[in-house]
């Protein structure tokens, strides 16, 4: 029943369209993250969760009542938003009962497919449920999935007169995938000495490191004319903007060429005409530093071809988007322990991996809340090819609960030997 319960919740949210939009029109970006917000609040509230409320920015706060009373105070996050790379509207998901193999062909656009050489977890994953896009648009796993386990992880606290926890804090944050995610989080509010966002992928990965992240706003201004007496005269931002981003290296510091620990810049969106052509580019390292240098190359490029198109203008501007996990975990060093020891309580391998991207968890560090990640069950993020494992998905939830159960039985404050 809870199992269905938790495939229903996931269902339903990823019908809700919560697309990101552009940051800094209005907070949050686009409406449906308010609707979903709205429906989280109200879900919550029906569950018995009586603190339950979406503010005015449209986070939604919540507190499970505890039944120990003298242990760090748990909170768990994720985000309502999804990708603005890949349409969040009309999401058609396709559940597969029983997954017997092979590639995954999907219904509403033919050429898309999950493979398994792309995806070779999906070897692991015989005879489980998966969900999937039907090609068009993407998922919503990342973080619908997160959403579901949480909440259904609360339900079950609530069911349960068993399971002997202290109170959990449950945050759900709007704008995450464009690096405002906790713009407008009040953590005193919030009343956590711990917590973690579900967001990750797969089962059994936990995540304490994560990229540096800067967003890079290039403005290009040319001047416009009617294309008949343009000679002389007209200066084509469109291809002033296209030799800068093809000046860009792709053998390295390009996704497409990187792995593991390799940072890059990535030019993700393009728009404009011919008098003013906007490119939007992330920076991304594990070294803080890094990010300087990016931004540097990205200066010296804009020079050069101002030099190549006489009297093109070009401003980059850098705006902070997160920083990495790793540099705040110190203030709680039980946090990451503690979820090594839920894995192999529940008889599992713990995968610590870092994350090449990053988590409401890396500002929420920054900020002084401790925040790891862990796994959701999804796969694929921001792609049409986008899928999620329900059974991973419950993996999930009973990881939160035995985490829950075992930081029941600590101190409020760290002992010298933690």
């Amino acid at each position: 029943m809870s199992r269905e319960r938790l495939l229903n919740r996931f269902l339903k949210y990823t019908q809700i369209d919560t697309t990101a939009g552009e940051p800094g029109e209005k907070y949050p970006s686009s409406d449906g993250q308010l609707v979903l917000g709205k429906l989280l609040a109200e879900e919550m509230r029906e569950m018995g969760i009586t603190d339950a409320e979406q503010d005015k920015f449209g986070l939604v706060y919540g507190t499970v009542p505890g039944k120990v009373s003298s242990c760090p105070i748990v909170a768990l996050n994720s985000h309502v938003d999804t990708s603005p790379e890949t349409t969040g509207k009309n999401v058609k998901p396709n559940v597969i009962h029983d997954y017997a193999g092979g590639d995954i062909q999907l219904s509403g656009d033919p050429s898309k497919v999950i493979t398994v050489r792309e995806n070779p977890e999906l070897n692991d994953l015989h005879g489980c449920t998966l969900i999937t896009t039907d090609g068009t648009t993407l998922l919503g796993g990342d973080d619908k999935a997160g959403i579901a386990v949480i909440l259904e992880a609360a339900q079950r606290l609530l069911e349960n007169d068993s399971l002997k926890t202290g109170p959990l804090k449950i945050l759900f944050t709007c704008d995450e995938e464009i690096g405002h995610g906790v713009d407008h989080v009040d953590l005193e509010r919030l009343g956590a000495d711990v917590c973690y966002t579900l967001d990750g992928p797969g089962a059994n990965e936990l995540n304490a490191e994560t990229f540096s992240a800067d967003l890079a706003t290039i403005t290009v201004k040319g001047v416009n004319i009617h294309p008949s007496i343009a000679k002389g005269r007209m200066i084509n931002s469109i291809r002033a903007a296209s030799s800068l981003v093809a000046k860009l290296p792709v053998d390295k510091l390009a996704p497409e060429s990187t792995e593991e620990r390799e940072g890059f810049i990535h030019p993700y969106i393009v728009h404009g005409g011919v008098a003013e052509t906007i490119v939007h580019c992330i920076l991304r390292s594990f070294e803080t530093d890094e990010l300087t240098k990016q931004a540097e190359l990205l200066r010296t490029l804009a020079q050069e071809v101002e030099a190549e198109f006489p009297g093109c203008e070009i401003s980059v501007e850098i705006t902070p988007q997160y920083r990495n996990l790793r540099d705040g975990l110190d203030k709680e060093p039980r946090a990451v322990p503690i979820a090594e020891r839920a894995h192999q309580e529940l008889g599992r391998k713990v995968n610590k991996s870092v994350i090449r991207g990053g988590t409401d968890g890396s500002a929420l560090t920054a900020q002084g809340l401790p925040t790891p990640n862990l796994s959701t069950g999804q796969h694929n993020p921001h792609s049409p090819l986008e899928w999620a494992c329900l059974d991973e998905m419950e993996q999930a939830v009973e990881l939160v609960l035995k985490l829950l159960e075992l930081w029941a039985t600590e101190p409020k404050s760290p002992s010298a030997s933690s």
